[in-house]
């Protein structure tokens, strides 16, 4: 009796596979074509036995629909967990993420795509552009993730060798080699690439971060985390860190107050958030106080409004400002940067 029932249940998941994975409005099977395809994989199944198993499924919620087709039934599954949109945006996500090597974008996206059913599939992949050649090359990315979510999870540190790239590619690890042991607290992804932000008490702000796909040999380790970086995890707004840090990548966080020409009020938004407070200096002219993490990056940023924006405070921010333009010859020294 446990063999009947057991294959009866078999027979229920083959069916909604198919089910699933073949049919949709335009494509419905009906109940030879379905009994068939039992039949290829090796389970019987005959026309009385079909719409009992149909009838079963759709009590228990499945929603298989049953249509006429001249003097047969045809059935179909329209309501899926995902639309074709839906899953586009998914699969350009992951095409967009450049820590994604090749090989596990293409398994990736194959895997989404099929969520769809296979006729879905089929013209998802076939609509496909590839738009990012910058795939980073560290297979061993899934493991990484997989580790450091594991001590996340967990509250345990985590241990990597971390490195650089060289010519042709060539890996150069950090401290000869040895391995970095941290206290995670999150992943993040951000411009293309997943972060590992860890509690670390010799920073200004209590954090530092790593690139996952930099990471080598990456394992949980059994020790807990401190109770300090407990609170740090605790207390954090990783929104807001992610603002700051990965904008402008590395260096003491500080508030900057902006003058900016108004003409520039879309790449302020787009940089710092739609909800930065942004004030009119005169006609034509705003500021906006932000939080960064003032760095080169953040004065390349700025390098690119010649003329229409220039730092208000800190005092001492703008002279480092000045001093950057001055070496990379764009401007004298004693320049005050030009007004917006």
């Amino acid at each position: 009796m446990d063999h009947v029932q057991n294959q009866r249940k078999i027979k229920l998941v083959k069916l909604l596979e198919i089910l699933r994975q073949e049919t949709d409005e335009q494509h419905p099977l009906t109940t030879k074509e379905l009994c068939d395809k039992l039949a290829d994989i090796g389970i019987p199944c005959d026309r009385k036995v079909l719409y009992q198993d149909i009838a079963l499924l759709n009590e228990e919620g499945y929603e298989i629909m049953i249509l006429q087709q001249g003097h047969n039934k045809a059935y179909y599954i329209a309501d899926r967990s995902f639309s074709v949109p839906e899953l586009k945006i998914l699969i350009d996500a992951v095409q967009a993420a450049s820590f994604i090597t090749e090989s596990k974008t293409a398994d990736l996206m194959d895997k989404i795509a099929s969520l769809g059913g296979s006729h879905e599939a089929e013209l998802l992949k076939s609509s496909l552009i590839c738009f990012n050649t910058r795939k980073h090359s560290n297979e061993s990315i899934y493991y990484n993730v997989n580790a450091l979510e594991d001590a996340i999870r967990n509250r345990v540190k985590a241990s990597f060798c971390y490195f650089d790239l060289a010519e042709k590619g060539k890996r150069v690890f950090r401290k000869k080699g040895e391995r970095y042991t941290v206290e995670p607290l999150a992943l993040i992804f951000n411009n293309d690439n997943y972060y590992l932000v860890c509690f670390d008490d010799k920073n200004e702000d209590g954090k530092a971060t790593y690139r996952v796909d930099r990471m080598d040999g990456v394992q949980a380790e059994e020790e807990p985390i401190s109770g300090t970086a407990m609170d740090a995890l605790n207390t954090s707004d990783f929104a807001v860190y992610t603002e700051q840090a990965f904008a402008m990548f590395g260096g003491p966080a500080q508030k900057v107050v902006l003058e900016f020409d108004e003409s520039l009020i879309n790449p302020v938004l787009d940089q710092f958030g739609e909800d930065v407070a942004v004030r009119r200096v005169r006609k034509g002219v705003l500021k906006a106080k932000v939080s960064v993490q003032v760095s080169p990056t953040f004065f390349g940023w700025l390098a690119q409004f010649p003329g229409k924006m220039k730092i208000l405070s800190p005092d001492e921010l703008e002279r480092k400002y000045l001093e950057h333009l001055s070496a990379a010859g764009l401007c004298p020294a004693n320049d005050r940067g030009g007004s917006a």
